[in-house]
């Protein structure tokens, strides 16, 4: 079984935002696959389906970042999930708007909903697929990932995001190094 988690926080006031693009993640490969969100378990909102005869699911964690590892923690727990078998995708300050990097067993990068996992899995030695956020130094790294994004920077987040959804069907397909190989 996998589980695939995407980072953000829960509210109407954080969609959208630079922090809630693993919300987005999982909401357009979903959306592509006719596949609603329609549980809610643990404090976090999921579906699960069947992929190449293995059992994934897709969760969002209703509780705020920071506090992610907790709600990822019991879906561990719960359904008895592998480590290996889990990936996160996350929103990255260090990378550029939109570049999109696959990772395994790196460090949190400062990113509190990371270090939570962290800490609540007791490892860094899981997969993540992070997609650039840009970082603005002359804005309060708080109000900058919690802020909305401008149109032109919507375009260029939305296209990583759609390309986001071949790199989950390869995902289901591939070995992560090989996946690691042709996305990097």
């Amino acid at each position: 079984m996998k589980l695939v988690v995407g980072l953000g926080n829960p509210g109407k006031e954080y969609e959208k935002t630079r922090h809630n693009v693993g919300f987005d993640v999982i909401d357009a490969y979903l959306k592509e696959k006719n596949i609603n969100i329609d549980k809610t378990k643990f404090n976090g909102m999921y579906t699960q389906m069947n992929i190449n005869s293995e059992k994934v699911i897709f969760l969002k964690p209703q509780k705020y970042m920071n506090l992610s590892g907790e709600v990822v923690r019991k879906y561990v727990d719960f359904y008895k999930i592998n480590v290996d078998d889990i990936l996160i995708i996350q929103d990255d300050l260090d990378q550029q708007l939109g570049k999109i990097k696959l990772k395994q067993n790196s460090s949190s990068g400062g990113h509190n909903g990371i270090k939570n996992i962290e800490l609540h899995l007791g490892t860094k030695n899981y997969k993540r697929l992070k997609i650039g956020i840009s970082n603005n130094k002359n804005v309060d790294t708080k109000e900058y990932v919690l802020g909305k994004l401008n149109k032109e920077e919507r375009k260029i987040l939305d296209q990583s995001i759609n390309k986001c959804i071949n790199i989950l069907d390869d995902y289901f397909e591939m070995d992560f190094d090989l996946l690691m190989n042709k996305y990097n």
